[in-house]
């Protein structure tokens, strides 16, 4: 398996280790609830350097996004981030990723660690206009800080104001004494913080530098597990979950994120056009149980006739609601907030209520 600059420092924390997209990665340390509550109330500490990264340059960059992106990189501008897919001919999405515009004529990618190579094929299949690409994934690695207490831990090791960057932007700055750190207001747990990029050798000086500077906060490493059941609460989705390169980004709830404007040719335009007229044929929706369970991946959703009208994609008991959550693709009839369905768990039909994300609100 593949390791991170700090899988020897996850092992020697005790954390249980599984392969994840081919890494070794840290899934739980003192547990993924005790983790979890940690992020939602004080600061944690994610590994993420498992994830890709490609450099898109020159003067056919944005050409090169315009056509293989579903967001319009044209309203991006040095600084400045945003949410996108890559989106294949039939409409489906081949992965989501965040694209960050670094400078004028330079974009930095980032995609899911189980879709590097299939990305980086897919970039390179349509990159017909000859933009510059560079896959800077096994030559970065990333932190994720998160939770109400990370600007405060994170200020103390840049000068950069980060009160001053919105969401969805970014600075490179000088942090923990190492130069040229991409400090980021992005992240995957809806409690707010930065994603910090770096060369993998300045890793263990950046981690330890952290956590000296969090301890008065009770900051934690924290494993995928609670990644997870994270950004559930939020009602985000998770490539291999709740997208694949069948459900496409409107059936998905990500209309707010494929752009039709006039200098938008992308890839499967035309099939997302079709489908906007005509409307889709099934939603992704979250829904909450309202009976003791916990619905998992996989499981039927029926109606109250018992009659099959989607699967979950993904599910867990919320460790803030203590209840059953999850979410699914259920066809159009049912999607409607406040809708009754029935989630099937072991033979037994439990009662759940279509709700509107995010489960966990502030």
């Amino acid at each position: 398996m593949k390791t991170t600059p700090f899988t020897d420092l996850h092992i020697a924390l005790g954390a249980k280790m599984h392969e994840f997209a081919g890494y070794h990665m840290p899934i739980e340390y003192s547990g993924i609830i005790d983790e979890h509550l940690t992020v939602v109330n004080a600061v944690g500490v994610f590994d993420v350097s498992h994830m890709g990264e490609f450099w898109v340059k020159g003067p056919q960059a944005l050409p090169f996004l315009q056509k293989i992106t579903s967001n319009d990189a044209s309203r991006l501008q040095p600084g400045k981030a945003q949410y996108s897919c890559f989106v294949n001919e039939r409409g489906g999405i081949v992965d989501d990723l965040i694209v960050y515009q670094y400078e004028a004529e330079k974009y930095l990618l980032v995609v899911n660690a189980a879709n590097i190579e299939k990305d980086w094929e897919w970039c390179h299949r349509h990159n017909s206009m000859g933009a510059q690409l560079e896959n800077a994934s096994g030559h970065m690695a990333q932190l994720a800080v998160q939770g109400p207490r990370a600007t405060e831990t994170l200020q103390k090791l840049t000068a950069a104001d980060l009160s001053s960057i919105p969401y969805y932007s970014f600075v490179t700055a000088r942090f923990a004494g190492v130069e040229e750190v991409i400090v980021s207001n992005t992240g995957y747990t809806g409690a707010g913080g930065f994603e910090l990029y770096f060369y993998p050798e300045e890793g263990r000086k950046i981690w330890d530098a952290l956590f000296e500077a969090g301890a008065v906060y009770g900051i934690k490493p924290i494993g995928l597990g609670a990644r997870d059941t994270l950004r559930l609460e939020m009602g985000f989705c998770l490539y291999g979950n709740d997208l694949d390169d069948t459900t496409t980004p409107l059936q998905a709830g990500l209309g707010w994120i494929t752009r039709f404007t006039d200098n938008k040719p992308f890839i499967g335009r035309e099939i997302l056009e079709r489908e906007k007229a005509g409307g889709v044929s099934r939603k992704l929706c979250c829904f909450e149980l309202t009976e003791k369970g916990v619905p998992r991946q996989g499981y039927e959703i029926l109606n109250s006739e018992e009659e099959p009208i989607g699967r979950v994609t993904s599910g867990t008991l919320s460790p803030v609601l203590k209840t059953g959550i999850g979410m699914g693709y259920l066809k159009p009839a049912y999607a409607t907030p406040g809708t009754a369905i029935f989630i099937s768990i072991r033979n037994r039909k439990l009662k759940a209520v279509v709700v509107k994300p995010p489960f966990r609100k502030y």
